[in-house]
């Protein structure tokens, strides 16, 4: 039987193709560039026959109509209207075959209202189910969100969440093999475990929904505080519809440094290089997102309207970050600098630099009285440990609300190693801070020098 889990960098985002005999595979949940879910298909002399949706999901833009088109292949959901267009609908319970395997739909709302898992019977495994996608129902160490589709109502959907999971998921049985939609790194879950593999009896053994009551679990997901992106709004529209291709090679120009520098009056550059790199030099007025969180966090600063140039170390990474704000639905890149700063350099254009820092020379500031230390990572990692003194302004609102700090001060921006509190420095530079140091190594390396952490700080919390 063939199978294989196809993971998204940046993302945390799991999408599946699954062989089902007879030469006919199903792909689950594929993300918007869809030429891997071919190239395996082709490999392994399998024929997309369907693609399953679980729900209409929030962070990231579904290839589902377009593989659709590219290979014949039905599209199934469940009944739910938030499933949008999709060519089989199936009811709660309802099976599928497809060549030698059973898929068996279920309802396990939560998440979103319209949640669906597919149970998987496969040849030879007599009645015992083989495996689960559940979506963002359950995942592994975790449950997905219930904030999403209203606020409000968090603690209701919980709720809702802990019912499905325990009467559809559970009786499946613990020999289920569990494959959700989101891994680590997800916007979709608090909590997520590292790995990627485990079962249903696992899950029992560890998971909270498992460990908790209802009511204790209902309480544990109403203290989650998830920052939710702004892009996932846009996500929400465009996964109604029947699916936008994405095009490879997109209509990127590559540009000579005097044009860049005519059009970035006309929008916003991107520098992808590392932390190190930008505080060396960067274009005045740039944002540094390093390349592997421009999915996550190209999201924040920019939408599908905005006017997009790129600073790049080589043309794999240009073809990275572009594809990377596809996947969530930013299709307005319109130029990259040619050789990146180098050229830049070269016409003698202006440039800046950041400060930067270490952990041990923050503490001797600190100490002193000297700065001001911002926390930029999200909630739940704050209230889990942070640095005596430090405020806290997750680095996705900084933009919205900057911090009450004066812009002639001394302020050490840090994360956990230095990326996203790389991105926060440029957003405080871009608004006027002028004496910003990002604190490389970030809590991380606070910590493995055994310098003071506590768990306790809500009065220096800056709202968002």
């Amino acid at each position: 039987m063939f199978f294989h889990r196809l993971k998204t960098p940046g993302l945390g985002q799991n999408s599946y193709i699954l062989g089902c005999g007879e030469g006919l595979a199903v792909v689950i949940d594929p993300r918007r560039d869809i030429e891997e879910y071919l190239h395996l298909a082709r490999e392994n002399d399998l024929s997309i026959a369907y693609v399953l949706e679980t729900h209409r999901q929030e962070d990231f833009e579904f290839g589902s109509a377009t593989l659709a088109q590219m290979t014949g292949a039905k599209i199934v959901s469940g009944c739910h209207e938030l499933f949008g267009r999709t060519d089989v609908k199936l009811k709660d319970e309802e099976e599928l075959k497809v060549g030698t395997t059973r898929f068996v739909a279920l309802e396990t709302p939560g998440h979103t209202p319209e949640s669906m898992s597919y149970a998987v019977y496969v040849k030879d495994s007599g009645e015992k189910c083989w495996g689960v996608f559940t979506g963002d129902a359950l995942f592994v160490g975790d449950t997905g969100r219930t904030d999403l589709p209203d606020p409000e109502k968090t603690g209701e959907a919980a709720g809702i969440l802990y019912d499905s999971v325990h009467r559809k998921i559970a009786p499946l049985g613990d020999q289920t093999l569990l494959y959700p939609a989101h891994g680590a790194g997800s916007a979709c879950g608090a909590n997520i475990s590292d790995r990627d593999d485990s079962t249903l009896g696992i899950e029992k053994a560890t998971n909270p929904v498992f460990k908790k009551s209802r009511e204790e679990f209902v309480a544990h997901k109403l203290a989650e505080k998830m920052a939710r992106p702004p892009y996932f709004s846009h996500m929400e529209e465009v996964n109604l519809l029947p699916g936008r291709p994405f095009k490879w090679p997109p209509g990127v120009h590559v540009l000579q440094p005097k044009e860049f520098q005519k059009r970035m009056k006309e929008g916003l550059v991107i520098d992808t290089r590392s932390p190190e790199a930008f505080a060396g030099a960067h274009i005045p007025g740039s944002y540094n997102i390093w390349l592997d969180g421009m999915t996550a966090f190209g999201g924040w600063i920019a939408n599908e309207n905005t006017r997009i140039l790129l600073v790049t170390d080589h043309p794999e990474a240009m073809e990275q970050a572009v594809k990377s704000l596809a996947r969530i639905g930013i299709d307005s890149v319109e130029g990259v600098l040619i050789s990146g700063l180098e050229s830049w350099r070269d016409e003698g254009l202006p440039m800046e630099t950041l400060a930067t820092t270490s952990a041990p020379e923050t503490a001797t500031w600190m100490q002193q009285d000297r700065v001001h230390l911002l926390d930029v990572r999200d909630e739940y990692e704050w209230n889990d440990k942070r640095i005596p003194g430090a405020i806290h302004q997750y680095v996705g609102y900084l933009e919205e609300k900057l911090p009450p700090l004066p812009k002639d001060s001394e302020i050490v921006v840090h994360c956990n190693v230095g990326h996203r509190s790389g991105l926060a420095a440029s957003i405080l530079k871009r608004n006027g801070y002028s004496r910003v140091h990002n604190m490389l190594g970030g809590i991380t390396a606070w910590e493995n020098l055994g310098l003071p952490l506590d768990s306790s700080g809500e009065d220096q919390q800056v709202e968002a």
